[in-house]
C-alpha cells in the first residue's frame, strides 16, 4: 500500500504551471483540434472567424490578415493551423525572434505559394527594419529588394503570391500602429472557463486513452488557470498518479490528491503565485509596490510576472494594478489564511480614502 502522505513522485512545479511551451509538451500537437467545429471555447472569436473564412471562400479570395492576441497557452498557434486547414491552404510557421534580418523575411515571403498562410508567433518582437518589409507585402503583395551596393545599387520590385499573414502576440501593446493597422481581422483570446476546460480535458483524455470521470475532469479544469496548455499538462501528470496510486481512472479524489502533491491549490495557484502574493504582504504591507521591486524580491523576471502570473491573479481578484504599483486584495489574504490589514481596495485600485 502506497502512503499518499509521502511525496514519492517528483512534485516540482517549475514548469508544470507555465503557460509557455516547455519540453514534454510535444504531445500537444496530437491533441490540437483541426477544424473550427472541434475547437472548444473562445465562442465570440470563433463565430466571427467562421464568418470571415466562409465569406473569403465564397469570393475565392485569401482570408484577410489576422492578428491573435491574448495570454500564452490559449490556442493562438492552434487557430492559425485551423485557419490554414479551413482555407485549404498550407501553413508556414516562424517567430519574430527567428527573423533577424530583412532578407530572412524576404526569403520567406518569396517562397510562399498561392494562398499560403504565414504564421509569425511573437510578432511584437520583430525588429523595425524587418517589420517595414511587411508593410508593402501585406498591402500590395509586393516587396522591394536592393540589388548591388553603392552607386550601382538598384531596387527591384517582386510581386508576391496571395497569402494570409497570421500574427500572434501576448503583448499587443508593443505592436506598432502601422503594423496593427494592416491587420483586417483582430481577435482577442480570453482565459477559459472551468466548464470549457473540462470539455477540453475530456476530449484530450479520450485521445490519450485515459479514463477520467466528469468530476475528475472538472477538478483538473478548475486548477488549470484558464489555460488549455496547462490543463493538458496537468491531465498527463494526474494520469501518472492515477496509474501509480490507483487503477488508472482519474476520479475527483485522486485528482485532488495528485494536484495537492504538486503544490497546486484548489484555485490553481502554485508556489510562485503564493510566494508573489506573500512577498507583497510581508515586505510591503500588501502594496502598492512596483513590478521591478516584486521581481527582485522573488527572483523572477519582470516580463514573466507580467505575462505569466499577473493575468490569472488579476482575473481571480487577488491582485490589482494601481498608478502607484501592485496591491494585494482582501480576497488574496483570505485565500492565504491571513488576516487582512491593508486598506479596502476596489478592482480599480482605489482605496476607501481615495473614494
Amino acid at each position: 500500500m502506497i502512503d499518499y502522505s509521502k511525496d514519492t513522485l517528483d512534485s516540482s512545479t517549475d514548469n508544470i504551471m507555465s503557460t509557455e511551451f516547455v519540453p514534454g509538451d510535444d504531445v500537444e500537437g496530437s491533441l490540437r483540434p483541426r477544424t473550427l467545429r472541434e475547437y472548444i471555447g473562445q465562442e465570440k472569436a470563433k463565430q466571427n472567424l467562421a464568418v470571415f473564412i466562409e465569406s473569403a471562400k465564397r469570393r475565392g479570395e485569401p482570408l484577410d490578415h489576422v492578428i491573435l492576441h491574448g495570454p500564452p497557452g490559449l490556442g493562438k498557434t492552434t487557430l492559425a493551423a485551423i485557419i490554414a486547414n479551413e482555407m485549404g491552404s498550407t501553413l508556414r510557421k516562424t517567430s519574430g525572434p527567428a527573423i533577424e534580418k530583412p532578407r530572412d523575411l524576404a526569403a520567406l515571403l518569396t517562397n510562399l505559394e498561392e494562398n499560403d498562410v504565414l504564421f509569425i508567433d511573437e510578432i511584437h518582437r520583430l525588429n523595425r527594419s524587418v517589420e517595414e518589409i511587411l508593410y508593402p507585402a501585406m498591402e500590395d503583395r509586393q516587396i522591394d529588394i536592393i540589388v548591388g551596393q553603392g552607386p550601382a545599387a538598384s531596387s527591384i520590385t517582386i510581386t508576391l503570391n496571395n497569402f494570409t499573414l497570421v500574427g500572434a502576440t501576448t503583448r499587443s501593446g508593443q505592436l506598432s500602429s502601422p503594423l496593427r493597422d494592416r491587420f483586417g481581422i483582430d481577435l482577442k483570446l480570453e482565459l477559459y472557463k472551468p466548464q470549457e476546460l473540462k470539455t477540453i480535458i475530456e476530449r484530450s483524455a479520450q485521445i490519450l486513452n485515459v479514463e477520467i470521470e466528469p468530476e475528475g475532469a472538472l477538478e483538473v479544469a478548475s486548477r488549470s488557470r484558464g489555460t488549455p496548455r496547462i490543463a493538458n499538462r496537468l491531465l498527463r501528470r494526474v494520469r501518472d498518479f492515477a496509474e501509480v496510486y490507483g487503477d488508472g481512472v482519474i476520479t475527483k479524489e485522486l485528482a485532488d490528491r495528485a494536484l495537492r502533491m504538486l503544490d497546486i491549490d484548489p484555485l490553481g495557484l502554485d508556489t510562485i503565485d503564493r510566494r508573489l502574493l506573500k512577498s507583497i504582504i510581508d515586505n510591503y504591507g500588501g502594496g502598492p509596490v512596483g513590478l521591478d521591486t516584486i521581481a527582485a524580491t522573488i527572483n523572477e523576471e519582470s516580463v514573466t510576472i507580467e505575462d505569466v502570473y499577473e493575468p490569472f491573479l488579476l482575473q481571480q481578484g487577488f491582485l490589482t494594478r494601481t498608478p502607484r504599483g501592485r496591491c494585494v486584495t482582501r480576497r488574496a489574504y483570505e485565500h492565504l489564511g491571513l488576516k487582512f490589514t491593508g486598506p479596502e481596495t476596489d478592482l480599480t485600485g482605489q482605496t476607501a480614502i481615495d473614494l
